[in-house]
């Protein structure tokens, strides 16, 4: 045993055991006939019948874990060298985050990871999405690596690693180098060489150990949030600056992959995208035509830039090339065929043609769905898009409708030739408390309910022949959300932002069994 591996054994070691000390307690048992009321009315829209959730199996095999994000649960924000990233000069900018709070904490992660890994492990988990922090390793995007920052995430890995736990890595999850933002962000083409540089460092220290690499989290997001809606940073409004961005993030995801395999003989590369079903408005030809391209841009714009070398038909006439910044020979830096196909699901849209629309553009509500405006959403692909409520509402005001992650699995599929995917976020936004008369047990059963509707779904369609092999919820911990703060929890465990305990929820118990068992009836 190496350095590396004692110290990484004795910290997870330590970890489970002040857990223990603490006085963990044992879930109560969840099956469905012991919980009154869990399970909707039959006539709920879009419920799934108790007798199909029952009847869901999950292969032999199959790779339960977690996701998590740098800036969400990491904190420390500044130390060991870390630069500046654009989301902490977005939180430090009074008025941007709701409450006015940062993650310059978050879940402290950065020091409390043997705990947290150690939690994981309780659950059963097999597998931990976790991203780096572009920043932390590069402190103004370019040059030598900060090697205290390589070496956290060295330890972090042999952590997981001693855990049983795979190491499945997303080299970016939004927290760009403020510096690389002042030289123009992601609409400076430049930066894709960065990116692809960046991800030849992680490749070349860290490849010995980690297998399972996505370039980014979310591209799209990335490009429209932050230089279309502007409601992310670095809050741009220009409809060229996203296209050129996208562009940009295109190549990057291209180079990256051709970075990662030169360095690394192990790694396979494989994506996150945000997908989510997009059903016509109506029956109408021009409606399917406008859910056809949401489909094309939301959610297989970067997979088919990747795939074929090519953008999908997201736009009403000709692609905008010029003003993306497209030149020759960039189909052959796009084509970089990935190894499996990682997407996230969550909720669904309903679209319609806003073609002929008298106004363009403009009132966005947080996320791209567009908010009455009377116009399209963007002038390229003329669409308005909305997330419906017929279906029950999580906390954080998503949709329940199972049946999209049997649409996405199913016609992604279908599409590109039956790849392998792993279903690389899910999950619901409750806002549960721990009781503290019951030890701090927190019975989040609508969450609960929620998992067992989806992954019945997601079990339909591995059933009916999908290559799935891992499902990762959203998230291991409740942690900083993004704009919304600290007012929206996701997490398989309760995280106190200010004393930094954490409680395991009912739900956290109730996914440790399915992951032992592959089955929901648990």
């Amino acid at each position: 045993m190496d350095r590396r591996q004692f110290m990484s054994r004795s910290a997870v070691a330590a970890a489970v055991s002040a857990w223990i000390q603490k006085g963990a307690h044992a879930a109560p048992s969840l099956a469905s006939e012991e919980i009154p009321g869990l399970i909707p009315s039959s006539a709920a829209p879009g419920a799934i019948p108790e007798s199909e959730i029952k009847a869901a199996r999950f292969p032999d095999g199959f790779i339960w874990g977690a996701a998590t994000a740098s800036y969400q649960v990491e904190g420390a924000w500044n130390a060991d060298g870390k630069g500046e990233s654009i989301w902490d000069r977005f939180t430090h900018t009074p008025g941007k985050v709701r409450g006015g709070v940062t993650g310059d904490v978050a879940c402290d992660q950065y020091h409390r990871y043997p705990q947290d890994i150690a939690l994981a492990k309780s659950l059963n988990l097999k597998s931990y999405r976790f991203s780096i922090s572009w920043p932390r390793i590069q402190p103004t995007g370019i040059g030598a690596p900060n090697m205290k920052g390589v070496d956290h995430y060295s330890r972090f890995v042999d952590a997981l690693l001693e855990a049983g736990i795979r190491p499945w890595c997303t080299m970016y999850h939004w927290d760009l180098p403020q510096a690389l933002e002042d030289k123009g962000g992601w609409p400076n083409r430049d930066l894709a060489g960065c990116f692809a540089d960046y991800a030849g460092i992680l490749a070349k220290h860290l490849g010995d150990r980690i297998t399972v690499w996505a370039p980014f989290n979310m591209p799209w997001a990335i490009a429209f949030m932050g230089y279309a809606a502007g409601q992310f940073p670095p809050c741009r409004t220009s409809f060229p600056d996203f296209l050129k961005a996208a562009h940009t993030l295109a190549l990057a995801q291209g180079e990256a992959h051709r970075s990662v395999k030169a360095a690394s003989s192990k790694a396979t590369v494989g994506s996150a995208y945000e997908m989510a079903p997009a059903y016509p408005k109506t029956s109408s030809e021009a409606d399917r035509a406008a859910a056809e391209r949401y489909h094309a841009m939301n959610n297989v714009f970067f997979l088919e830039a990747a795939m074929k070398g090519r953008y999908p038909h997201a736009f009403v006439g000709e692609p905008p090339l010029e003003i993306m910044g497209f030149k020759p020979g960039d189909e052959k830096i796009l084509y970089a065929p990935l190894d499996w196909v990682g997407f996230h699901f969550y909720t669904r849209r309903i679209v319609s043609d806003a073609s002929h629309a008298h106004s363009v553009g403009g009132n966005f509500s947080g996320t791209e769905i567009e908010s009455d405006s009377g116009g399209a959403r963007d002038p390229y692909t003329q669409i308005t898009a909305t997330m419906p409520t017929e279906g029950p509402l999580t906390d954080s005001g998503m949709e329940l409708w199972p049946r999209g992650i049997y649409d996405l699995v199913t016609r992604i599929s279908k599409d590109y030739n039956h790849p392998i995917i792993e279903i690389t976020e899910s999950g619901g936004g409750y806002l549960d408390e721990p009781l503290i008369k019951e030890n701090g047990r927190v019975p989040d059963l609508r969450r609960i309910q929620w998992y067992r509707q989806v992954l019945a779904e997601l079990a339909r369609a591995i059933a009916e022949g999908a290559r799935v092999r891992a499902y990762h919820a959203w998230t291991l911990l409740d942690n900083f959300q993004w704009a919304e703060g600290y007012t929206e929890r996701y997490g398989l465990i309760y995280t106190d932002f200010r004393s930094q305990e954490r409680f395991i929820k009912d739900s956290g118990y109730w996914l440790s069994r399915v992951a032992t068992s592959n089955k929901l009836d648990v």
